[in-house]
């Protein structure tokens, strides 16, 4: 009997020993599993491109737009002759640019980098908080493509750039009087800015002031038209003052618009600057949500030209702090870096 009880009691012992042994390996293996977290790439998913230094910032200043959309220059858009399209405006062939080269309207491929980023505070729609200014450097050195380009508070401008070939997805036509008859395309505006301008507008007749669209959305095509003649007439260098290269054009947004009196007298032109339009614009334009997008003494932050014209839709909240504070569109998400020379 006492042979059988050690037997058996050897069999228990050694049967526990390995049913102890095979749990211990399977713990181990499942803790490293669960210790192994997911690749990056698969943990940020759509996040990646919002957090990897998106600012999401709209605007180039002048867009390079204005200079010759409108100005005398044979537009083949239907500009009649305002001289609006052809000053600035998001790089839009700023002041004194009237006299540029002829657009002939031909599109040509836009290039631009990809790499993604969005602008902000951590606030409205744009994702990430506001970057450091070792990550925003206002120029075309370093390039990122905004991930939240339908966001009314989108960021563009020389580092951050609209999708490639990207068409805002509610362009209509505002309420209001232009520089010219033609229903074309500098004439539309997203909806939620063409009815802002439609108050902005209102107000300014109560006021006595006569305002006038002179150059609203401009596709990545028409951009790279009026840019390349930029640069054909005045250079590169020279170029980048005043216009904003394909992808970088506030006016692809929707949300920008070039303004004038509607005699169209100094449309986009520096001497605008002195209108009593001007001087409308620059105290009430924040009232309907506009900010004056390119400053005077702010050029080597937006890094274009002052243009008076450049009105941007940001809504109220924001309007009223960039203009109480005196501030540009950068200094309000936090990337205010100066332009490398």
């Amino acid at each position: 009997m006492r042979k059988w009880a050690t037997l058996i009691v050897a069999v228990i012992i050694v049967g526990g020993a390995l049913i102890y042994f095979a749990n211990s390996r399977g713990t181990a293996k499942d803790e490293a599993t669960v210790q192994n977290p997911p690749a990056l790439a698969q943990q940020g998913g759509g996040d990646q491109s919002d957090n990897g230094g998106t600012v999401d910032p709209e605007g180039t200043s002048g867009d390079g737009d204005t200079a010759s959309d409108n100005g005398s220059t044979s537009d083949t858009e239907g500009t009649s002759g305002t001289g609006s399209d052809a000053t600035g405006g998001d790089g839009d062939g700023t002041t004194g640019q009237n006299a540029g080269q002829p657009d002939d309207g031909k599109d040509s491929a836009a290039t631009g980098g990809n790499s993604g980023q969005d602008t902000g505070k951590g606030t409205d729609e744009q994702t990430g908080g506001a970057p450091s200014s070792s990550d925003f450097v206002n120029t075309y050195d370093v390039e990122h493509v905004v991930s939240n380009p339908t966001s009314d508070t989108v960021l563009v401008n020389k580092t951050y750039r609209l999708p490639e070939g990207y068409v805002p997805p509610d362009l209509v036509y505002p309420d209001v009087p232009f520089t010219f008859s033609e229903k074309i395309d500098k004439r539309k505006m997203r909806k939620v800015a063409a009815d802002a301008l439609k108050e902005l507008f209102d107000a300014a007749k109560q006021d006595g002031v006569y305002l006038a669209g002179v150059s609203g959305y401009r596709s990545e095509s028409r951009q790279t038209t009026l840019y390349n003649n930029y640069v054909d007439r005045d250079g590169v260098k020279a170029a980048d003052t005043y216009s904003a290269r394909p992808g970088h054009s506030e006016h692809q947004t929707g949300l920008t618009i070039d303004v004038s009196g509607t005699d169209g007298k100094c449309a986009a032109e520096s001497c605008f600057a002195g209108t009593k339009e001007a001087k409308w614009l620059a105290d009430h334009a924040y009232e309907y949500g506009f900010i004056i997008r390119y400053p005077e003494g702010k050029e080597s932050i937006t890094g274009y030209k002052y243009e008076p014209w450049h009105i941007r839709y940001v809504g109220k909240d924001i309007a009223e702090d960039v203009t109480k504070k005196d501030i540009t569109l950068e200094q309000y998400f936090g990337s205010a870096v100066p332009v490398s020379r």
